[in-house]
């Protein structure tokens, strides 16, 4: 079975210290990386400013997007973060505090290798707490009006498959990579941002890259590639796409475990994605609200399900019934865990609970319903029919799945019933079932 990296958070051992020219603002700029308590993330804060304010760097404080990802709290701005975010997340680091004196980091080479060397000058260092992931459960994806597509799919590491495709399909460049360390800092760090010719003059038009240069970016005019020095890689734009969608997503606020598919990426659909994840995440991981129990006999604890069921291990598929309303309607509950026998098969390294389990919890509530209607407990209900049936949501271990039954028809050994399972709120399955009462 599959279980999450026992491994711990990381942060820097001590503060490290780089100089340059920011890349659109063309202000000099001196950013500063600190070492960060557990569960600290990364934190932007601008020493330039009254009161040193910091900002999160978390996908809900994205506003703006223009060739670079902005960082926007109250009235504090911060530019283009991606390639130092990149580069921490890249190389393992969980918190860090990122101090500048300017609104924009220094762009250097235009890849991640000047930050690189500035994580190592500082030193990584284990801290005392488990790491804490952004699990994907199921997919995530974003599709602009300009064509791109991005995907993030279940995945026991962090992948990329990264297209990118330039003006009139130019220099269209593929390449799939699992993320760690070793790879990030030899394979995509040293890939330097570029810009297509024709988009030079509109960026200058708008006050942007006024630190920009052949030093420190790529400039494509047709097929010409002009910079101060040959290409790195072959592949270097779509390996600078994957150093870009690293940073972005780091904006998560955790490390990922999925598996990214990307077709022409760029900051605005890598930002959507980071804000879709989020939003994804957050449900997943919010407590369930406590269910109002009603006090009284209708309340039943699985001891008293089992004294109206039948069933037993492994096939009793309702743990309490928490509520009814009238003789019609009951909800139940079932704590999946991944001790079911079923995740064994269904499925290794990805445990989804059966649609067909859970249209068996439904039949075992409206079951339940039925016979305290009609008195005949300790009968067992046998499916005639089930119609309607949809799947919407998979249900993973740690979900609390409730199951919502009413009685649309019902007579002495017969009943319909309209049934539904929600977890978190969201319906996950449902159906129409038809089913009848029979004498042991």
């Amino acid at each position: 079975m599959f279980t999450l990296p026992m491994q711990k958070q990381h942060t820097l051992a001590g503060p490290a210290s780089l100089t340059g020219v920011s890349l659109h603002t063309g202000e000099k700029v001196t950013l500063t990386v600190h070492p960060a308590p557990v569960d600290y993330g990364f934190k932007f804060r601008r020493t330039d400013l009254k009161d040193r304010p910091t900002i999160d760097a978390l996908a809900a404080n994205v506003r703006t997007v223009e060739r670079a990802t902005t960082l926007v709290e109250g009235n504090v701005k911060v530019h283009t973060v991606e390639h130092i975010l990149s580069a921490l997340t890249g190389l393992g680091v969980d918190n860090a505090l990122i101090e500048m004196d300017a609104n924009e980091p220094p762009i250097g080479d235009g890849s991640g290798t000047p930050y690189v060397a500035l994580i190592k000058k500082a030193g990584i260092v284990e801290q005392d707490a488990p790491r804490r992931y952004c699990e994907i459960r199921e997919p995530v994806a974003i599709q602009t009006k300009n064509g791109s597509i991005l995907v993030i799919l279940p995945d026991t590491k962090f992948r990329i498959s990264c297209t990118q495709a330039g003006p009139n399909g130019n220099h269209t460049q593929y390449l799939s990579l699992e993320i760690t360390p070793e790879v990030y800092e030899h394979d995509i760090a040293p890939a330097r941002t570029f810009v297509h010719y024709e988009d030079v003059e509109p960026l200058m038009e708008k006050g942007l890259i006024r630190g920009g240069s052949l030093e420190n970016a790529i400039v494509i005019r047709d097929n010409s590639v002009l910079s101060k020095e040959p290409l790195r890689f072959p592949d270097e734009f779509v390996r600078h796409k994957i150093l870009d969608i690293i940073g972005d997503l780091t904006l998560v606020g955790r490390p990922l475990l999925g598996h990214v598919v990307a077709v022409r990426p760029g900051h605005g659909p890598n930002t959507e994605l980071a804000v879709a994840i989020a939003k994804e995440h957050a449900k997943m991981m919010a407590m369930i609200p406590p269910a109002r129990l009603p006090v009284g006999e209708r309340v039943l604890s699985t001891t008293e399900i089992m004294k109206i069921l039948p069933h037993r291990y492994p096939f009793l598929m309702v743990d309490r019934i928490v509520a009814f309303e009238g003789d019609t309607k009951c909800t139940g509950v079932k704590s999946v865990t991944i001790n079911e026998p079923f995740f064994q098969g269904h499925f290794p390294n990805h445990p989804v609970m059966p649609g067909v389990l859970q249209v068996e919890a439904m039949a075992q509530v409206a079951s339940i319903l039925m016979m305290l209607n009609t008195q005949n407990s300790g009968k067992i209900g046998y499916f005639m029919s089930a119609d309607e049936v949809k799947f919407r949501k998979p249900v993973f271990p740690g979900d609390t799945l409730f199951i919502h039954c009413e009685l649309t028809r019902s007579r002495k050994t017969m009943a319909r019933a309209a049934c539904s399972c929600t977890v978190n709120g969201e319906i996950v399955s449902e159906g129409i079932l038809l089913f009848g009462l029979v004498s042991e």
